[in-house]
């Protein structure tokens, strides 16, 4: 499964970062604080060595999978996209129609995602309903609470 999956050029500079981090920080942290548990004798009861090793089973196990994703990742270039149409990486003003209460979303990545900093996933419900809809669509979301209408207010590819 090589699928690629869209990203920001932001999102993919951030799992590089932490990946390197990862490598050339953690990794080597956490290989010296191995060998210096094993130093203390009996490795069945030593805390220490198996924090370690857990820690390690970790930092390994997400070097795999950041470098997967690097991997896949396709870096959309949201500068060549047509402002008429929300699409990846478009940020888009809505108004809440049942309460005109106005919202900024920026569509990204999964792993970018963070509804704190209104960065919501491509494949999240309101992300699939606002997609090829242009400024001043109306268009329903299907919530935890019953359906919501929005209405879209601007379209813009922000840097």
């Amino acid at each position: 499964m090589n699928e690629k999956f869209p990203m920001t050029a932001e999102g993919l500079k951030k799992l590089r970062v932490e990946l390197e981090n990862l490598k050339n920080s953690e990794r080597p942290s956490v290989i010296r604080a191995i060998a210096e548990a094993r130093e203390h004798g009996d490795l069945s009861e030593n805390a220490e060595y198996h924090a370690a090793r857990e820690k390690q089973s970790f930092i390994e196990g997400r070097i795999v999978e950041l470098e997967n994703k690097v991997t896949r990742a396709e870096v959309i270039d949201t500068s060549k996209l047509d402002n008429s149409k929300v699409a990846f990486g478009a940020t888009v003003v809505v108004v809440d129609l049942n309460t005109d209460k106005e919202h900024t979303y920026k569509i990204v990545g999964v792993d970018e995602a963070d509804i704190e900093k209104n960065l919501i996933s491509i494949y999240a419900p309101l992300s699939k309903a606002m997609i090829n809809k242009k400024v001043e669509a109306v268009f329903e979301v299907e919530t935890p609470n019953g359906p919501k209408e929005y209405q879209i207010k601007s379209i813009n590819f922000i840097r």
